[in-house]
């Protein structure tokens, strides 16, 4: 069968739709990946990729939909705006994102098509075209929520294709653990493709102290800075080895001696000789800790992270601080609070006993 896969043009978003369908392509299906901007990065799974969001730009479109919504823009800083903020921002996307994913879809005729939650304009596409849409979490929140937050504001676009609503997934598959969050679909263990980049030899293996791996969003504007300057003031007190992946040119000047730098890395091949991840609180790193059984330390931020690192915390698989709150004695306690380490490693017994992608290939072509 042919498989269509859309997301919204954004890193975060089609990174962990990759796997699912790379294990599509390995059966034999034909699969096209349509996004755009960083997202495109996809096709270096060897995927075939398809650019429905020419010149995308995400600050342009938070900028205009914000300046418009200026209580909810205050309020989507905080991390308290819910589905409200999100669903306008993606509602704007959708906007743009409909027409060409609705003519990729008319050209290339797939038989199924797997979107992710802000990416409507492939439920679109596929109740346009009379197939069925499959959509595959990528986040922490109930996917059916965020899909009813943007496809709020597509009224427009929907109307332009001949529908007053999106009908209902034929499938949808839940990749959080349940003890963390409540997802309705298949479940699927949560993986993800980490791009590029190789993992030098010494962080394979566990080093003399406790390492804490330290990372930033890969989305760059207000809020997105996380806790790195945090950390690094704290670095010298603490007796563990801090490594800074990515790090921005401030966060990396002046480093203490216990403090090490990298550049992109496949994140998940260096987890497991890691005692600990500090990061942004975006679903991915929190999951890929979690998947790991590392306690981790996420920060409250803008958009989804306060809920993510709030999620966290309930569970008691990690902190959730904002990022001027990180001191040695919360870096030092993420390192040393067993009451973390074993709540961690029961979410990762969890997520492990999750079907893998591979498992729901045969599953979803039945659907056709």
């Amino acid at each position: 069968m042919r498989v269509l896969v859309v997301s919204a043009p954004l890193v975060g978003h089609v990174f962990p739709l990759v796997p699912l369908a790379v294990a599509l392509r390995d059966a034999g299906h034909d699969v096209l990946v349509a996004t755009g901007g960083g997202a495109m990065a996809a096709g270096d799974a060897g995927l075939a990729v398809h650019d429905v969001a020419p010149g995308f730009n995400f600050g342009r479109i938070a900028q205009r939909v914000f300046l418009r919504h200026p209580l909810i823009a205050r309020a989507e800083m905080a991390g308290t705006a819910g589905t409200r903020g999100a669903g306008l921002l993606f509602g704007a996307l959708n906007d743009q994102l409909t027409d060409p994913v609705v003519a990729l879809a008319t050209e290339w005729r797939p038989d199924l098509v797997v979107h992710e939650p802000f990416a409507v304009a492939g439920a679109v596409a596929a109740a346009r075209l009379g197939v069925p849409a499959v959509r595959q979490e990528n986040a922490l929140f109930d996917g059916r929520a965020l899909v009813g937050a943007t496809t709020a504001q597509l009224g427009a676009a929907l109307r332009r294709h001949g529908l007053t609503e999106l009908p209902p997934p034929a499938a949808a598959l839940a990749v959080a653990p349940p003890s963390v969050a409540t997802q309705h679909g298949w479940p699927m263990r949560y993986t993800s493709y980490v791009g590029g980049g190789e993992l030098p030899a010494w962080l394979r293996e566990p080093g003399e102290r406790p390492r804490i791996l330290v990372t930033r969003s890969t989305l760059t504007g207000p809020g997105d800075r996380g806790p790195m300057p945090a950390v690094v003031a704290a670095a010298a007190q603490v007796d563990a080895e801090i490594v800074l992946v990515r790090p921005d040119e401030r966060s990396a000047r002046s480093l203490p001696a216990n403090v090490r730098v990298v550049d992109w890395i496949p994140l998940d091949e260096a987890l497991p000789a890691s005692a600990a991840l500090v990061h942004h609180g975006g679903a991915g790193s929190v999951l890929g800790a979690l998947a790991a059984g590392l306690p981790q330390l996420a920060t409250v931020g803008p958009g989804d992270r306060r809920h993510n690192a709030e999620l966290v915390a309930r569970r008691g698989a990690g902190l959730a601080l904002r990022p001027a709150d990180i001191t040695a004695q919360t870096l030092t306690r993420l390192l040393t609070d067993e009451s973390l380490r074993t709540a961690a490693a029961q979410v990762s017994e969890e997520i492990a006993a999750m079907p893998p992608p591979t498992a729901l290939v045969a599953r979803l072509a039945a659907l056709v």
